[in-house]
């Protein structure tokens, strides 16, 4: 065994796919307790299908499809669940005194002894994906219907619901979904995740949980038990296998009873800098232009779930420095952020967004976020605090970023305002990326091909993935932003002035080589990061 002990790094770099250098930048940013191998695939240096190989061919381990593999039920218990979760390994198999392990590590020699050592078995690694270990867990460690069913009652702090509650938010939390749904039927309850934008049922529980699995959310969002004709928000603060975690709840009554929305927010993602954001080189550089700027209004656009909030607090950290005040009114605050005055929005008494930004303004800020401009009072407070010197962030719904300008007109905002006050546009869409696991390059389709020459990019090869064990087998793995950014120059005030129609404004800003969401979303594609279905699932060929 002792042989074998070699280390990743000497045996990735054997394989040529990884430099000295790029092992020395990955150790400088590990994290305490994080490894090597994970550091390697989030720095995008190794895919975890060439990982997976490497380990399979130096140091002769199999690798395993956990999704097909037939795990013995009666030997789960052999390995306690914590420590599983803890290392990425469950017991799959067990012949006389050896025990079969698969591991997303095999290289982790501490793991391996502990093992031998708590269950007296000689110890066999396989290799497996680190979402199939997951799923894996997930699906042999979870309490049975069976076993909730003795003692299911209408105690909210029954111990099975509680375990069942932790279960379903762990899930979601090592699944990277952004929402869990749990949704009543007429003699079921299902739980659903959005992984990727994407909804999808993992669970279907009996009837007769509805009830507990409802109050017990109340009482962990410090909501109104006993109130379940009306919606209700709330929110909570937990900790979720060891990491904190901020959750967002929504009830909703429907005929089958309560529906629970529990949105996962992200502190990674707030935390993002506005170079992770993945804007153009182009657009990226307008950006910082417009958000250095001591005055004006940026509007980001875009649906719900489009990355929004992200762009904003991006923005937000890369202006948050000691010499200025930046003050944000927000319904809800989704994050907190050190060093920025937040304010939650509360229309029960009377906190609307006019009202609050009115007295954000007589708090001396540099900088002002609104979370978002729904109607025509708030809109008009925030153009004129952008004309009398503060930099004003907010967001609104509209399909692009020249569509919102028309949109705040119907809002009867004054179009000299909008003119005088607008410095930049951002619209934005959430696209899911490529599973770099099984990409693979194809000649692009005569339908795609009109399309990359409608926008004038030359392409000779896009990619698609033909589906694994890393994405489930949809394809894709992650989500990435495309945008289009419009800078409101003088010749555009101009136009708008002589009152110019948005097609105008349009031709105009194409004519300038604005790189407009179609267009950004098939650069992408020709990078090989999305695919032209994904883009044309989002935004409009004109």
């Amino acid at each position: 065994m002792a042989v074998k002990r070699k280390r990743l790094g000497d045996l990735l770099k054997e394989a040529d796919l990884i430099t000295e250098s790029e092992i020395e930048t990955a150790l400088q940013s590990k994290k305490e307790g994080q490894k090597l191998g994970d550091v390697l695939l989030e720095k995008g240096y190794i895919t975890e299908q060439q990982l997976i190989e490497v380990l399979e061919v130096q140091l002769d381990i199999p690798r395993i499809s956990l999704y097909r593999y037939p795990i013995d039920p009666t030997i789960i218990n052999i390995v306690d669940k914590e420590f599983a979760q803890r290392n990425m390994v469950i017991p799959i198999n067990k012949e006389g005194d050896v025990l079969t392990v698969a591991m997303n590590d095999p290289m982790d020699y501490f793991a391996i002894d502990d093992l031998k050592i708590s269950t007296g078995f000689q110890v066999t690694p396989v290799i497996a994906t680190k979402d199939e270990i997951i799923q894996a867990i997930n699906k042999h460690y979870n309490i049975k219907d069976e076993d909730l069913d003795v003692e299911v009652s209408d105690d909210p702090e029954d111990a099975p619901i509680v375990r069942l509650m932790n279960q379903i938010l762990q899930t979601g939390i090592q699944l990277k979904a952004s929402d869990i749904h749990m949704d009543p039927q007429e003699d079921k309850v299902f739980v659903r995740y959005r992984i990727d934008g994407v909804l999808r049922t993992e669970r279907s529980l009996p009837k007769n949980f509805q009830r507990s699995l409802t109050a017990r959310v109340k009482i962990m969002a410090n909501l109104n038990i006993t109130e379940s004709r009306l919606p209700q928000d709330g929110r909570i603060k937990t900790t979720v296998d060891m990491k904190p975690v901020d959750l967002r709840i929504s009830t909703l009554p429907t005929v089958y009873g309560e529906k629970i929305v529990i949105r996962i927010l992200d502190l990674g993602q707030a935390m993002n800098g506005l170079d992770d954001l993945g804007f153009n080189k182009v657009n990226q550089k307008k950006l910082m232009n417009l958000i250095e700027q001591p005055s004006g209004l940026v509007l980001i656009t875009g649906p719900t779930g489009s990355g929004k909030s992200s762009t904003l607090y991006a923005s937000l950290n890369h202006l948050n420095t000691e010499d200025v005040n930046i003050i944000t009114i927000e319904d809800p605050v989704e994050y907190q952020l050190e060093g920025i005055n937040q304010v939650q929005v509360n229309n029960q008494v009377g906190l609307t967004f006019a009202r609050g930004l009115r007295s954000v303004l007589r708090q001396d800020p540099n900088i002002v976020m609104v979370g978002e401009i729904r109607d025509s009072e708030t809109a008009e407070i925030a153009i004129r605090a952008s004309l009398t010197g503060h930099l004003v962030f907010s967001t609104l719904h509209t399909n692009s970023a020249i569509s919102t300008i028309p949109r705040l007109f119907d809002m009867d905002i004054e179009p000299y305002l909008v003119v005088s006050s607008v410095t930049g546009i951002i619209a934005q869409r959430l696209v899911r990326k490529i599973c770099r696991d099984c990409k693979t390059a194809y000649e692009p389709t005569e339908m795609e091909r009109k399309h990359f020459v409608k926008r004038g990019i030359q392409v000779q090869t896009v990619y698609r993935g033909q589906g694994c064990n890393s994405c489930q087998h949809t394809g894709y793995r992650g989500r990435m932003a495309i945008q289009e950014l419009l800078v409101i120059d003088d010749e555009i005030r101009k136009l708008l002035m002589n009152n110019h129609s948005i097609s105008d404004i349009h031709h105009y800003a194409f004519k300038n080589g604005m790189i407009f969401l179609i267009d950004d979303g098939l650069l992408k594609v020709k990078q090989g990061r999305t695919t032209t279905e994904e883009v044309l699932r989002v935004a409009k060929s004109d």
